[in-house]
């Protein structure tokens, strides 16, 4: 079995990573582009059984706490599509892309393995801009009713189910998506407890792939 952990910046793993020499290790960069990239010359480098895409991640739910570990079942590119005047039309409403044309399902990225990691599920979103304008905020929440949001999940995804590769990910609430305000976030206490909810994910992987 050979498992290959993904995050955009060395920091989300570090502690992670220090301690665990029986998986690989790829820090892709910030950005559904460099994502998509890194790994996909990765997979075409080495052959892998599972794909962990790890990272913290900001919340539009108020239910979740700063530090909780969720996995995302469902992400979808949120910005991906055309404005119509003052309207925005996702590329499946636009008909440029249809709905279920794979890897996706009613336009959604689905993970089909969801829950190996025992973690509380949520959709999320991924955007090349991070959300701290009340109005967009307000705006995507309406359309898309988010849990979370990220800057490389959605990408993870698309390239794990083209290429018919496992994959599960991972995040660590470190913000509320509001008027920005860094105050009030936490970045060491969500990677303390992802690098934790890692070290589990681990567990359960190594017990149950051959």
């Amino acid at each position: 079995m050979r498992i290959l952990v993904v995050a955009a910046t060395i920091s989300e793993i570090e502690p992670f990573q220090t301690q665990n020499s029986s998986v690989d290790f790829l820090v892709s960069g910030v950005g559904m582009i460099a994502a998509t990239y890194h790994l996909t010359a990765k997979l075409q480098e080495t052959k892998f059984d599972y794909v962990v895409n790890a990272g913290i991640a900001g919340a539009f739910d108020k239910q979740l706490k700063i530090g909780d570990v969720v996995e995302v079942k469902t992400d979808q590119f949120s910005e991906f599509g055309i404005e119509d005047d003052e309207q925005f039309l996702s590329v499946f409403e636009s008909k440029l892309v249809a709905e279920n044309e794979f890897p996706y399902q009613s336009s959604k990225l689905i993970n089909p393995d969801a829950g190996i990691s025992n973690l509380p599920l949520v959709h999320g979103i991924t955007v090349n801009a991070v959300h701290g304008n009340e109005s967009s905020i307000r705006k995507v929440k309406s359309k898309f009713n988010p849990d979370v949001e990220s800057t490389e999940g959605a990408a993870i995804a698309y390239v794990c189910l083209q290429q018919n590769i496992k994959f599960v990910q991972i995040r660590a609430i470190s913000n509320y998506v509001e008027k920005r305000n860094k105050e009030a976030w936490n970045i060491p206490l969500a990677i303390a407890n992802l690098n934790n909810g890692l070290t589990k994910l681990l567990g359960k992987l190594e017990q149950k792939l051959p």
